[in-house]
């Protein structure tokens, strides 16, 4: 009798171990068996894990925070999040962003993370609590210092974007386009005269933002009103139906603060949405572009393709959505062929594109994307299916105009503004 109430005693004792590991780390499973800090410089935000990570894993801040206060966490792959809905309330806001809200004062926050693939977990790269940051030096890759199965992490910031979903990446140079070859291009409208009119295109980037060029969407440098644009995505054709097309509003309009309207220099903006978009095989966002692509190209020759509605050979705009596919070219090659014209706009934020025979974009083509295809070869791709993904690598700016009208020129070389030169401006707004 007395074994049999020291076993009933054994097992109650497990239970309560269970129980309080639970109450550490925000799972409901099993007990984590690791724990590890995601951001080296602080030992106050914990991360807990099992092996394979089936159930994703937990993270713990041990603050004391007041109702109110707002927890905004940043992961460098599409996450879920599953939180303590008694004691926060959970906000999607796109682009692997999420805000907590607290419902009420406590001493330590909790919450359950899970990534798309449980042995590609995703790494929080931003925790900011009441607008200050408090991960200043995180640590992606973590998990690979555990026997918990996790694979190397490839060497890109984002696996979901910059993906068709139809069965073929890479097309060849056509000028018409088909549905769903360019899913993350849009069409900008501006409201005048009562009406909705087709002003420029732009790259989708996340769920909820798109980006352009500034003079798109200002007047004598100063925003245009959130209120007079909207945002046609999944277009093919500019007028008419299109299946698995959608339209929002746009909430606010970011213009970058060293905008020169007269040279077009930091000429780029963001469009925030007044609601998120739902991705489909029509809708889908690019990648940004990041300066260690270059080494992932086949050559060293960049070749990126532009797509948009503008005017067509005929000077008139086209409502079937045209792709011109065309090569960077070097600074002092650009220079050389219009000394007068480029080397006054060039200024290391730009670059040239073009083959000067005619399939350069032009008017009405302003804010749409240069958009590269970097294809991924790395084993670590592999298993998870990844061929390649389409990289915005800068944005339709200015180019020469005909003699005596204000038409471009299609058989000069077009200045795009350089991504590459803004992606910390690009992240810092999109936060």
């Amino acid at each position: 009798m007395i074994l049999m109430k020291s076993g009933i005693l054994l097992v109650l004792a497990l239970l309560v171990n269970l129980k309080s590991a639970e109450n550490l780390s925000g799972s409901i499973l099993t007990t984590p068996l690791y724990h590890d800090t995601p951001c080296n410089d602080t030992d106050d935000i914990i991360s807990y894990f099992s092996p394979g990570l089936s159930d994703g894993y937990d993270i713990l801040i041990n603050r004391t925070l007041t109702k109110g206060t707002q927890v905004r966490l940043k992961f460098d792959l599409e996450a879920m999040i599953t939180e303590d809905k008694d004691l926060s309330r959970l906000v999607t806001l796109g682009n692997n962003v999420f805000k907590l809200v607290l419902l009420k004062d406590t001493t330590s926050l909790k919450f359950v993370i899970r990534g798309q693939y449980s042995l590609l977990p995703p790494y929080i790269v931003s925790i900011k609590i009441k607008g200050e940051e408090n991960c200043n030096e995180p640590d992606p890759g973590y998990f690979q210092r555990y026997p918990v199965g996790v694979e190397p992490r490839p060497d890109v910031p984002n696996l979901q974007c910059g993906r068709r979903q139809g069965p073929n990446q890479l097309i060849t140079n056509g000028f018409l386009s088909k549905p769903g070859d360019w899913p993350w291009h849009v069409a900008i409208f501006r409201m005048e005269r009562a009406t909705l009119k087709y002003i420029c295109g732009g790259t989708l980037i996340s769920n909820t933002y798109v980006l352009t060029a500034a003079h798109c969407v200002t007047i004598n440098s100063a925003a245009v009103l959130p209120e007079s644009l909207g945002i046609n995505l999944g277009k093919h054709n500019l007028i008419g139906g299109n299946a698995n097309s959608q339209e929002r509003g746009v909430y606010e309009v970011f213009v970058h603060e060293e905008f020169i309207p007269r040279i077009l220099d930091n000429d780029i903006a963001l469009l925030k949405m007044s609601s998120a978009v739902e991705f489909n095989s029509n809708i889908q966002p690019a990648c940004i572009w990041f300066d260690k692509l270059k080494d992932k190209l086949p050559s060293y020759e960049v070749i990126g393709t532009v797509t948009g509605w503008g005017f067509d050979q005929t000077e008139t705009l086209s409502t079937v959505l045209r792709e011109a596919t065309i090569p960077m070219i070097p600074d002092l090659d650009c220079i050389r062929s219009k000394p007068l014209f480029y080397a006054t706009t060039l200024n290391g934020k730009k670059f040239c594109a073009g083959n000067r025979n005619g399939t350069s974009p032009c008017n009405g083509d302003s804010g749409g994307g240069f958009v590269v295809y970097v294809p991924y070869e790395d084993s670590n791709f592999v298993k998870f299916h990844l061929k390649g993904a389409w990289y915005v690598r800068g944005i339709v700016s200015l180019s020469v105009a005909k003699l005596d009208t204000a038409l471009c020129d299609p058989n000069e070389y077009v200045v795009f503004t350089d991504i590459g030169a803004y992606t910390d401006w690009i992240n810092d707004h999109m936060d």
